[in-house]
């Protein structure tokens, strides 16, 4: 993440946990509680609304280097989609109390941190828009 410190880095990574699904594997099902991130390492994931109806829709496709479940450490609903592994994954995840741990650690850091998700959030929303004006018409 832009702008993050290396101490930063450090103190978030002593805290992650490495979790590793095979391919068809659903990480996290859409309605479940959630109370965690995932950053991935390795393997690709769909991020996916109604999965396993037949109306189910794929949101979006990440890889390494990327990351989702941010919503849940901004807001405490349920999951809005799941995520399936379209290939083996490993993953670090995070949770909401590991980001706050960061906070009174380090509050500057903690604001670098939650502005870079908020981009990022903005930036998967401003797609989707641009899918969906695209799709409408």
């Amino acid at each position: 993440m832009a702008g993050v410190n290396d101490e930063a880095v450090h103190f978030l990574s002593g805290m992650a946990k490495e979790e590793r699904y095979g391919a068809g594997s659903v990480i996290v099902g859409e309605g479940e509680e959630g109370n965690r991130m995932f950053f991935l390492s390795a393997g690709s994931v769909q991020v996916v609304k109604g999965h396993g109806t037949d109306h189910a829709v794929r949101l979006a496709h990440l890889g390494p280097g990327e990351f989702f479940g941010e919503m849940s450490l901004v807001e405490s609903v349920l999951r809005s989609a799941s995520v399936v592994a379209i290939e083996a994954v490993i993953a670090c995840t995070l949770k909401g109390t590991d980001f706050h741990r960061l906070y009174r650690h380090r509050p500057d850091q903690y604001g670098v941190v939650m502005l870079n998700l908020a981009r990022d959030l903005a930036r998967r929303l401003r797609a989707l828009d641009e899918r969906f004006a695209h799709v409408s018409h």
